[in-house]
């Protein structure tokens, strides 16, 4: 809304608005935005009636005009003959979100030819302002909501830190900088651009070098409190259990930069602490709640101040996601010495809930479970099975697996060690099973491109619709032609998936119907219908050959794990250029109402390298 009264009142006060009462500045637009507009709503007692039936209006020669951030709601008038006193109730918008703050005060009313209009002073807005004061606001941020997660619980809240840095006043000018080069050595920063932040800074400046949990051993706080100007100020922040809990996902909070500020319309003012990436800054508004505001008068001597209005702050609306922490901790821990980007995902299939995205300390803050882009390798042939299934095929149809197949002077082949046993003529259950290549890409004329962009969407890959979080819910190219399509049938060529895509995969075959993954909110986001829904069916036939992968394929690591029978599929895509190939290793699964996507950016095989983190999670989620 409109920024005058927040330059007015919420950023430089109000001290325009002064005995003796001139309308000018401040007063004058504050006065004409009280009063201007069409003010309807009208009582007037003991007035005559053909000065009942007037509108009441407010026009003074030379105010400006009515800003919309000042509203009236009512105004009562007690007459007697030409003059008025008249109880205005008006409405302070100082762009703090959606909330007004209502303040009430008289105006007195003239009856000059037949229009009434009001008698202007700075008293209109403090009606008991004495010679000398002048007004001010004080804003006072609200209390910020928690993050929550499934069942309630507490996934980020208010948590004690330290903030680290130099305090000016305790070194002389002379020495700052020696010292300030100190203070950045031991917090390990550029100590010449931290010697230059402090030369800026006001000479009472406290300049922060960064923040730090209250038990967080990284940094000597004994020590680093005995160099001169150094200073470590106790606060608070909201803050997940630990530093790596979804940090990706979740985000973090911190003093809001100049460019929120200015995006913000005056919503958020410098010195507020914001959401500065990830859920916390996608639903800042809502957590951030509503700031408490005081308007105070202060008299000449600077010193004496009393309170003309005050409203209290109003606490933010907590973010509910489906996180359980102990499988996000449990995914946490698996993932912690995996040096490559990697990521752990599970949904609950009939609910579509998320129950974990942890993304391994490989891809730094970027959120790998949910939004990288990778070739999902041989994951992708459940997909190509369904394609094949909608063409008559079964788990028991025959399908021809050479060691070798050529595409248009292309040669593809199986991954080494591939065992020979399941070369030959085999069944499309046994080609899953052991991730025959060349099966599916023999079979690719039954399942042309579009049938795989069908079948993809069916069991929620592909989807563009915003699900109210950042994710990347996966591409198969519709236009893959000769070797193009070749490749795709064993998730290769442009087919781009994320972790979240996969376990989505998963989930809707465990579910027998596309998923939704749901992260955030009590329900799923609205997306459009697959244009082929899966049919139950379909599911039991993709489950049969999920499981033969556990039985008689390669994870075999996976049986008799507790919690009940597993099925999976691994999958291994190539990348790189030609002479320095490598790895990107999956593996999907499905236990129970869980499903699960391992994914590591370079490894060997999916069976070798994501499958021990696969096994561990599982083991770990019904441990």
């Amino acid at each position: 809304m409109a920024s005058l009264v927040v330059g007015a009142l919420a950023l430089v006060g109000l001290g325009a608005c002064s005995a003796p009462p001139t309308p000018n500045g401040t007063a004058r637009a504050l006065a004409a935005g009280i009063a201007s507009g069409d003010l309807t709503d009208v009582v007037l007692a003991g007035a005559t009636p053909a000065a009942a039936t007037k509108t009441l209006t407010a026009a003074t020669a030379g105010m400006t005009p009515k800003h919309p951030a000042v509203t009236v709601d009512a105004i009562k008038i007690a007459a007697k003959g030409a003059t008025a006193t008249a109880a205005l109730h008006y409405t302070w918008d100082l762009d703090s979100g959606d909330k007004d703050w209502t303040y009430t005060t008289k105006a007195h009313f003239e009856l000059v030819k037949d229009v009434w209009q009001a008698t202007w002073s700075p008293y209109l807005i403090a009606p008991d302002l004495v010679e000398g004061e002048t007004l001010s606001v004080g804003r006072k941020q609200a209390e910020r909501a928690p993050v929550l997660g499934a069942a309630g619980a507490k996934l980020v809240e208010s948590r004690p830190v330290v903030h680290l840095g130099f305090d000016k006043t305790r070194v002389d000018a002379a020495g700052q900088s020696a010292a300030a080069t100190k203070v950045a050595a031991a917090l390990k920063m550029d100590p010449v651009a931290f010697v230059a932040r402090v030369a800026a800074a006001g000479e009472k400046a406290f300049v922060e070098g960064f923040t730090i949990r209250a038990d967080d051993t990284s940094v000597d706080k004994a020590a680093f409190a005995l160099l001169p100007g150094a200073s470590a100020v106790p606060g608070t922040l909201p803050l997940a259990s630990s530093k790596r809990f979804a940090r990706p996902i979740l985000g973090t909070v911190g003093p809001a930069t100049a460019e929120i500020v200015a995006k913000s319309d005056g919503a958020i003012v410098g010195g507020d602490e914001t959401g500065l990436s990830g859920l916390q800054r996608q639903y800042d508004k809502q957590l951030r709640g509503m700031p408490g505001l005081t308007v105070v008068a202060t008299a000449a001597d600077g010193v004496t101040k009393r309170e003309v209005f005050a409203v209290e702050g109003t606490v933010g609306e907590p973010l509910v996601t489906t996180l359980v922490p102990a499988l996000q901790e449990s995914a946490e821990t698996i993932l912690e010495k995996v040096v490559p980007a990697s990521a752990i995902v599970a949904i609950q299939p009939s609910t579509g809930a998320v129950l974990a995205a942890a993304s391994g300390p490989g891809g730094g803050d970027y959120s790998t479970a949910t939004v990288a882009k990778y070739a999902p390798g041989s994951v992708f042939k459940v997909i190509s099975s369904l394609a094949l299934l909608r063409t008559g095929l079964t788990p028991d149809s025959p399908v021809t697996c050479p060691v070798t197949i050529n595409v248009e002077g292309r040669a593809f082949s199986n991954f080494p060690g591939y065992p020979t046993t399941a070369n030959g003529t085999i069944s499309l259950k046994t080609a899953v099973a052991n991730s025959c290549n060349t099966a599916f890409i023999g079979s690719r004329d039954l399942a042309p491109q579009s049938a795989l962009v069908s079948a993809a969407a069916s069991l929620g890959l592909g989807g563009i619709a915003p699900l109210g979080y950042p994710a990347y819910q996966g591409s198969v190219p519709a236009d893959a032609t000769g070797t193009d399509h070749a490749a795709s049938m064993i998730g290769q060529s442009r087919i781009e998936v994320s972790p979240l895509a996969m376990a989505t995969v998963a989930a809707s075959v465990a579910r027998g119907q596309t998923v939704v993954p749901r992260l955030v909110g009590a329900k799923a986001a609205v997306v459009p219908a697959p244009a082929v829904p899966l049919t139950a069916a379909e599911a039991t036939a993709l489950r049969t050959m999920m499981r033969a992968v556990v039985t008689d394929g390669g994870a075999k690591f996976l049986l008799g794990l507790p919690g009940g029978d597993v099925m999976a599929k691994t999958g291994t895509a190539q990348y790189g250029s030609a002479g320095n190939l490598q790895n990107h290793t999956w593996m999907i699964a499905i236990q129970g109402d869980l499903a699960v996507a391992v994914f590591v950016e370079t490894g060997e095989l999916g069976s070798t390298t994501s499958g021990p983190l696969l096994k561990a999670f599982l083991t770990a989620a019904h441990g």
